[in-house]
């Protein structure tokens, strides 16, 4: 076996199932909000879409490049939604479909990685674990640049050296941010770039939380828009991730995209077609709907902002707690310890949170994750409520 694979830590679930082991919850309802996995009703136009071509294309293999009506419609998305020079984005290079950013995020670094040379693949800190994954199994040094509160919970690209840049290949940005909703400002992305340039890495912003967002006038910036801004308009450096899970509450669609660098896709689409992971025709053609349309993404963000209002209304003075920028999580910050809490509050009220330490890597002997926890207001407004309600009296209690 890869030696590679020891090096995998517990993935932050499996550490929270051993928290929870022997505790025996009362009998009301479970809620979790430990998990980011949408719950909104998935859009009738996907499903739609889907059963119109069930029987289309079963007797072809799809390709790893996908149909041209589903890159023509990602490049007419992207183009739309973070105003890019209209022609900028060319479907035929500049586009890749994929079953779902989360096996993309990992593949990417096998495909980019240089072997012949050590590397540091940088990533934020807390983090979503596929990124060290990927670093790990492709050979590659993880590195983590710390978010914490004190910088606005971004990450402090100031506090990274120069020996550390220089032996960076990949760096990994989320915005908005998981598990803090913190948006990284255009500026700050254009610094990176410039970064990139001198040091010689590339930048893999996931930006699959980007249509979550409360501010209608005011939406998330994203690495091509900033790209774009400075001139980069061939998208030198940078490629972005994008996925219909949360945009558009299709997990189960597994269905994103791959976008930028036009080098770094043709290098990416000649590993993809090695690795045989094609989306299924159907998928592509439900997928086609819901980049076409956004009357079902403004409802969904109506929805959360909705339900952001009631819970905040009963967390607001119990919990050192702020709506973030963007995203569907909360990050607050708990007194004490974190795993004590998300244990104590399943304990007692059948409310399941995940701990933010969980989440992160201890550097120089600070965890930025502990001392948080993660909700994920993924259930319905009703159950996010009654959540609420518990951890209200459950910190009352403490």
């Amino acid at each position: 076996m890869n030696p590679d694979l020891e090096k995998l830590q517990p993935y932050p679930f499996e550490r929270l199932n051993e928290l929870k082991a022997g505790a025996t919850p009362p009998p009301q309802p479970p809620i979790a909000l430990s998990i980011g996995e949408p719950k909104h009703a998935t859009p009738d136009l996907i499903a739609a879409a889907l059963s119109a071509k069930l029987d289309h294309g079963l007797a072809s293999y799809p390709l790893t490049r996908g149909i041209p009506e589903l890159r023509g419609a990602i490049a007419a998305w992207l183009t739309r939604r973070f105003r890019l020079p209209q022609g900028s984005l060319d479907p035929e290079r500049h586009i890749l479909p994929v079953n779902g950013t989360r096996e993309a995020l990992f593949a990417f670094a096998q495909a980019t990685i240089d072997r012949s040379r050590p590397a540091t693949v940088l990533m934020p800190n807390p983090f979503y674990q596929i990124y060290e994954g990927a670093a790990l199994l492709a050979g590659a040094k993880p590195g983590f640049v710390s978010c914490t509160r004190d910088k606005a919970y971004l990450p402090d690209f100031d506090a990274v050296t120069a020996q550390t840049w220089d032996a960076c290949q990949l760096l990994y940005i989320c915005s908005p941010g998981n598990p803090t909703g913190a948006v990284i400002p255009q500026q700050t992305l254009q610094s990176l770039m410039d970064l990139a340039e001198r040091h010689d890495f590339v930048i893999a912003a996931d930006e699959c939380y980007s249509e979550i967002y409360f501010d209608e006038d005011a939406p998330p910036v994203g690495l091509l828009q900033a790209a774009a801004a400075l001139g980069n308009t061939n998208y030198h450096r940078c490629v972005v991730f994008h996925s219909l899970s949360k945009r558009s509450n299709a997990p189960g669609l597994r269905s994103g995209f791959v976008a930028g660098d036009a080098e770094l896709i043709a290098g990416f689409l000649r590993y993809r077609t090695y690795h045989g992971c094609a989306m299924p025709i159907q998928h592509q053609h439900a997928s086609v709907a819901a980049w076409r349309d956004e009357a079902h993404v403004y409802d969904n963000r109506r929805q959360y902002r909705a339900k952001f209002d009631e819970v905040l209304q009963v967390l607001g003075g119990c919990l050192d707690v702020t709506r973030p920028h963007a995203g569907f999580y909360l990050w607050p910050r708990i007194s004490g310890s974190d795993e004590a809490f998300a244990r104590g509050l399943f304990a007692e009220h059948n409310v399941t949170v995940l701990p933010g330490r969980y989440l992160s890597r201890e550097v120089d002997g600070i965890n930025p994750g502990a001392g948080h926890v993660r909700m994920a207001l993924v259930a319905t407004t009703e159950e996010c409520v009654a959540a609420a309600q518990r951890i209200k009296q459950f910190v009352n209690r403490l």
